[in-house]
């Protein structure tokens, strides 16, 4: 009987090369990048901006931007909020927030537009979140302890 060994350098050149092309297709579906980049929240485009005018009344601003995000009310008047988030997410799922802006559309008592702007990071303040949780009146009990005590 007659040995080769072509028969395994020929198998092991196909796998290398189906993959290459796998992972060739792989690369070239993604663009090479390894996040993608979407928007959570509002779209705020240059076009619906352009339509917002003093004098305005709110029910002309649902239709063109649509239902606000949030409403904050004063005395004076209201103001709506449209937030626009640009995140990166991962292939892994991670995300990370690359830029945030966020609409304010101004109403007075008659309900029609005053004022609108745009804010975006550089407008507002950072602030970290306390983790301290503030006591309460009696005991933390874990399930151990109440089962002690309930004996």
């Amino acid at each position: 009987m007659h040995h080769t060994k072509s028969a395994p350098a020929v198998f092991s050149l196909v796998a290398v090369g189906l993959l290459g092309l796998t992972l060739s297709a792989c690369s070239m579906g993604s663009g090479l990048a390894l996040s993608t980049s979407r928007i959570q929240g509002y779209e705020i485009s240059q076009d619906a901006l352009a339509q917002i005018r003093p004098g305005q009344s709110q029910d002309l601003v649902t239709v063109v931007l649509g239902s606000p995000q949030t409403i904050n009310a004063f005395n004076e008047g209201t103001a709506w909020y449209y937030v626009q988030t640009k995140v990166n997410q991962t292939p892994f799922g991670m995300t990370s927030i690359t830029d945030r802006t966020v609409l304010a559309v101004y109403f007075d008592k008659n309900k029609r537009v005053v004022d609108k702007a745009l804010y975006g990071a550089k407008d507002g303040k950072s602030f970290t979140i306390e983790g301290r949780k503030t006591p309460s009146y009696g005991q933390d009990r874990n399930f151990i302890d109440s089962l002690i005590s309930s004996i």
